[in-house]
């Protein structure tokens, strides 16, 4: 069985700074790994595609789960009991696709009017901008409860499979529904999202790429079933990500539930 070795690197950084700085992610070592071989997770926070450690532990951690072909393990009692913490590395027995999934315990968060607008014209959010409007409170600060749903995708021992495509209960979840592995340079990557197991509609979706200096951002929306199709240019490395917000009901501290999705794959070998 696969098991879960050991955490390295401290950190001091927290979700507050995640939620400030927006991208949120897992980042293995590498993508390819013989069988036997180990792969470490990084959890990293930036903008751009470019992070600084991230604190991984219980403390944050809603659940941490690891999906193979077989079978679910729940890894989230593995987890440091502190933060201090922003790396895990797992040994693999068995080959295939491999995924790594990531669920943070809700946290609070208030910004200026400004720079809430700001951001929530970024992410697409153009739904919460006219009703922050409709309401005249898009001068007020914004005040929300957010969670991140994270999920990366390694090869193990040469072989792709299915799992790539696996849902893993997420509540805010971007699932691949053709293999990025297999995918090559002018080739469709298509995905679906689901927000509480039904698929996002309208949601703003970026696709992330770092080639030395030179940084890419695919952005599409997705359509009444939760898909959408973007050309891939060139292999390697790529993030998605996606941001969905809701009014909060019967909440006094704060006015929107968001949920912020992202994985993290290699295109081509």
């Amino acid at each position: 069985m696969n098991t879960l070795k050991h955490w390295l690197v401290a950190s001091a950084f927290g979700l507050t700074l995640a939620a400030e700085s927006h991208e949120f992610w897992v980042m293995p070592d590498r993508f390819t790994v013989p069988v036997g071989g180990q792969v470490e997770f990084a959890l990293n926070v930036g903008e751009n595609f470019v992070g600084t450690p991230a604190g991984f532990g219980r403390p944050m951690a809603l659940s941490f789960s690891w999906f193979n072909q077989m079978d679910r393990t729940d890894l989230t009692d593995n987890l440091p009991a502190t933060l201090e913490h922003n790396a895990a590395s797992m040994a693999f027995n068995r080959s295939g696709t491999q995924l790594i999934a990531l669920d943070t315990k809700p946290q609070t968060l208030e910004m200026p009017a400004d720079r809430f607008n700001a951001y929530l014209k970024d992410e697409g959010l153009d739904s919460v901008l006219r009703a922050r409007a409709d309401q005249l409170r898009d001068a007020e600060p914004g005040r929300e409860r957010y969670r991140r749903h994270v999920k990366t995708l390694v090869t193990v021992g040469g072989k792709s499979d299915a799992t790539y495509s696996k849902k893993t209960g997420q509540i805010l979840e971007i699932v691949p529904l053709s293999n990025p592995r297999i995918v090559k340079s002018g080739g469709v990557l298509r995905f679906r999202l689901h927000f509480n197991g039904q698929p996002l509609g309208g949601a703003l979706v970026k696709l992330w790429n770092q080639r030395g200096h030179q940084l890419t951002v695919l952005r599409t929306r997705s359509d009444r079933r939760g898909e959408l199709a973007l050309a891939m240019p060139w292999p390697g490395v790529w993030m998605a990500s996606v941001v969905h917000m809701v009014p909060s009901e019967g909440e006094a501290e704060f006015d929107w539930d968001s949920h912020w999705g992202n994985l993290t794959f290699q295109v081509g070998d």
